[in-house]
């Protein structure tokens, strides 16, 4: 059993963001950085696969710069079995579909038996990287993956996904298969001081790739914050029947909702 897991390195959720002079993407110089969140989730799924096929290894692969190796080297402390960095400094200027291309060129001679990855990142958030990844490929892939049924692993592996409105739906896959996983579905563990240890000794494998230019690929053509705006009206000039007349009114021909 064999499960390449991607992760990738993101801003700090808390951290104080500001726009870089650009204004093509933020200013990192002063960010800290951590691991994409459901990419966290992604990671703990495979290792608690392997861990319950008794056999296999979970290999950590992510594209990025050198930055990156933390993500990496977290994921070595927590029990994945090796690594490949696919080295890329400006990742931003990629879209989804070269992501998925320059990922599959790197993966495809692993012959993974799963591809697991988080549902989406947490900065650009286009959710489409798996999805694509699992066309180039030519596996079946499911998203917004809630649960693995871990008994039902052999040459299927059956999962539940998350619907709209509350629902679910079960479903099986033949493998190889790629699987999108939500955040929240599990307990995510701590590195271990003996995992830290013995991760320094585990393989990273570098990869420098060509990433082919094309015409579809995505333009960032400027990021900003979000405007806050506040308009205040007072009615009814202190009169509160007067006011609440006048509130109906503005219901009922402005906002159209009675």
């Amino acid at each position: 059993m064999k499960i390449i897991v991607l992760m990738k390195q993101v801003a700090n959720k808390d951290a104080v963001l500001r726009i870089a002079g650009d204004e093509k993407w933020i200013n990192e110089a002063d960010v800290a950085l951590q691991t994409n969140e459901s990419d966290g989730y992604a990671l703990e799924e495979a290792l608690r696969t392997v861990e319950a096929k008794g056999e296999g290894e979970v290999v950590v692969c992510s594209l990025g710069p050198q930055s990156a190796k933390t993500v990496i080297k977290d994921a070595l402390a927590r029990g994945a079995s090796r690594a490949i960095h696919i080295v890329v400094d400006d990742t931003k200027s990629l879209s989804a579909y070269q992501i998925a291309k320059t990922i599959s060129d790197a993966i495809r001679d692993e012959t993974p038996d799963l591809i697991f990855s988080g549902l989406q990142s947490d900065d650009a958030s286009f959710g489409q990287t798996g999805v694509i990844l699992a066309e180039l490929l030519g596996i079946p892939h499911a998203t917004i993956v809630i649960e693995v049924d871990r008994a039902s692993l052999g040459d299927k592996i059956r999962i539940k996904r998350e619907l709209e409105g509350g629902w679910y739906q079960w479903f099986t896959y033949d493998l190889p298969a790629l699987l999108t996983i939500q955040s929240g579905i599990s307990q995510i563990r701590y590195a271990s001081l003996k995992g830290i240890m013995a991760a320094k000794s585990k393989e990273i494998r570098e990869v420098t790739p060509t990433v082919e230019p094309f015409a579809s690929a995505t333009k960032i053509e400027k990021i900003y914050m979000p405007l806050k705006t506040k308009q205040t009206q007072i009615l009814g000039d202190g009169d509160a029947k007067k006011g609440a007349v006048e509130l109906v009114e503005k219901l009922r021909n402005e906002v159209r909702v009675i």
